[in-house]
């Protein structure tokens, strides 16, 4: 499991993760949720998640509010 920072939430039920040392920040969508309704998700929250590939590159998947 990987540890990190949502940074952004979309209105369109999706967002980023901040991952310290890492340049560019992970997607993930309000599908990937577990244990948290996207609703519930402030900027700031600390996550675990694990990442996964898609066509777009990496994404963060199983995302939990720590």
């Amino acid at each position: 499991m990987s540890e990190g920072t949502i940074a952004r939430l979309t209105d369109r039920g999706f967002g980023f993760i901040t991952v310290e040392g890492e340049e560019k920040d992970l997607f993930f969508h309000s599908n990937e949720l577990k244990n948290v309704e996207f609703k519930d998700l402030r900027e700031g929250d600390k996550v675990t998640f694990e990442i996964g590939e898609s066509q777009k590159g990496p994404n963060a998947v199983n995302v939990n509010r720590v």
